[in-house]
């Protein structure tokens, strides 16, 4: 694969070494990570949410547990969708848009994780706020939360 600026650059289909001939792909995965040629990691990013996602999921009727702490489902949340969403993202250079779909998914999960707030006054039940987010979980996916 080759990476460049230039659109143009490598529009040769294959390279040949010796009787050896080597494909030009737009796109590989290399050790469950997917490499583009734009180097561009939006799908990347796209496919870590949707593991995450599917990572939530299969433990969703433990998270919605009533019998479980609120400090264990956070744990669970850190040992098992973490680290699945952010493997090798050492190597991503984030742009503000894949920034916020990483703090929404993370919003998203704490929501579910945390459950509603009942308001004292009215007595109706809300979601938490993004503040009150933070201070239920200190410790955010991205460190300029």
């Amino acid at each position: 694969m080759t990476v460049s600026r230039d659109q143009n650059a490598g529009r040769i289909h294959s390279m040949k070494f010796g009787n050896n001939s080597i494909e030009r792909v737009e796109e590989f995965k290399y050790l469950g990570t997917t490499l583009t040629n734009q180097n561009s990691i939006q799908e990347e990013i796209k496919s870590r949410l949707k593991s995450g996602n599917a990572c939530y999921y299969s433990v969703q009727n433990l998270l919605l547990s009533r019998l479980l702490s609120k400090n264990l489902k956070i744990s669970i949340y850190r040992t098992i969708f973490l680290p699945v969403v952010l493997y090798e993202c050492e190597t991503w250079s984030l742009t503000l848009r894949e920034e916020r779909r990483l703090r929404l998914f993370e919003n998203r999960v704490l929501r579910r994780v945390s459950g509603s707030k009942r308001n004292e006054v009215t007595g109706e039940w809300r979601k938490l706020h993004n503040e009150e987010l933070r201070d239920f979980y200190p410790y955010p996916i991205l460190c300029g939360w």
